[in-house]
């Protein structure tokens, strides 16, 4: 296999691997909050910030520097509207995400500290949890967008 296509290889799994841990980490972590069962949310909140760690980071740090060496063998202008939407948009998911992590570690703290004292949780990790949903829709918009504009490159 050529370098390019090894290259194009990297983009499009880790492309894959960033959205669907992404989708995947928020959708169960969304229906454990939904359950209310301090156990539950404590193991899964732990999981999924293992997941950020493991797959979303390195996926995160990969795909500009895999998207735009494509760009620059394929002869894209780094003023390419789509390109540069990509770019935005792609910022615009990572703005959001930064947030998200740390939402995400406060809430398993809470989650697990609770657990340990038999408690409910603390109001605080409603408003950790609200905050975290909110950032995931334009997170994930913005990332479905980047999938549009990296396959049609709309000019």
């Amino acid at each position: 296999m050529s370098l390019y296509l090894t290259v194009k290889w990297l983009h499009i799994l880790s492309s894959v691997l960033l959205v669907g841990t992404g989708f995947g980490s928020a959708y169960y972590l969304f229906f454990a909050n939904r359950s209310r069962d301090v156990a539950a949310i404590a193991v899964v909140g732990r999981l999924v910030v293992r997941a950020d760690w493991w797959f979303t980071t390195p996926t995160v740090l990969l795909q500009p520097a895999t998207g735009l060496l494509l760009a620059h063998w394929g002869g894209w202008s780094l003023g390419s509207p789509w390109l540069v939407w990509s770019l935005v948009l792609f910022a615009l998911a990572g703005a959001c995400w930064l947030p998200v992590l740390w939402l995400q570690l406060r809430m398993v703290a809470l989650a697990q500290a609770a657990q340990r004292a038999h408690t409910e949780l603390p109001a605080l990790y409603w408003t950790y949890a609200r905050w975290w949903q909110a950032l995931g829709y334009p997170a994930f918009a913005a990332m479905l967008l980047v999938f549009y504009l990296m396959v049609a490159k709309p000019t």
